[in-house]
C-alpha cells in the first residue's frame, strides 16, 4: 500500500512563491512516476504536472509552464513542486498521485494512488 502526504500548502499573495512536497511510503518510489493536481471549489481535478520515474521528463498543463517546476527526489521518496508568480486562480487544492504504469499521464484514471491534499489560497 502506497501512502502519500502533501506538505507546504497555505495562504499567499499574488506574485508570491510556494513550494509544494509530497512524500511517498510503502512501495519502491522509484517504481511510480508521479504527478500533482489540483482542485479548486466546485471545479473538477485537472491535471498541473508530472515526472517520469528516474526524474528525467517532465509534464506540465499549459496553465502552469513556465511558473511551476515539478522534481523528484528518489533517495528521499519524495516529489515537489515549485510554483512562482502564482494567481488567484491557482487557488484549489493540490493532491499528489503515484501512477504504476503510466509516465505523464494527465488524467486521474492513470494515477493508482492519492494523497489527501494540501489547500493552496492565493490572494490577489
Amino acid at each position: 500500500q502506497v501512502i502519500l502526504e502533501e506538505s507546504g500548502g497555505g495562504l499567499v499573495q499574488t506574485g508570491d512563491s510556494l513550494r509544494l512536497s509530497c512524500a511517498f511510503s510503502g512501495r519502491p518510489f522509484s517504481n511510480y512516476a508521479m504527478g500533482w493536481f489540483r482542485q479548486a471549489p466546485g471545479k473538477e481535478r485537472e491535471f498541473v504536472a508530472a515526472i517520469d520515474r528516474p526524474g528525467t521528463r517532465t509534464y506540465y498543463a499549459d496553465f502552469v509552464r513556465g511558473r511551476f517546476t515539478i522534481s523528484r527526489d528518489n533517495a528521499k521518496k519524495t516529489v515537489n513542486l515549485q510554483m512562482i508568480l502564482m494567481k488567484p486562480e491557482d487557488t484549489a487544492v493540490y493532491y499528489c498521485a503515484a501512477c504504476a504504469y503510466y509516465t505523464g499521464g494527465t488524467s486521474p484514471s492513470h494515477y493508482n494512488y492519492w494523497g489527501q491534499g494540501t489547500e493552496v489560497t492565493v490572494s490577489s
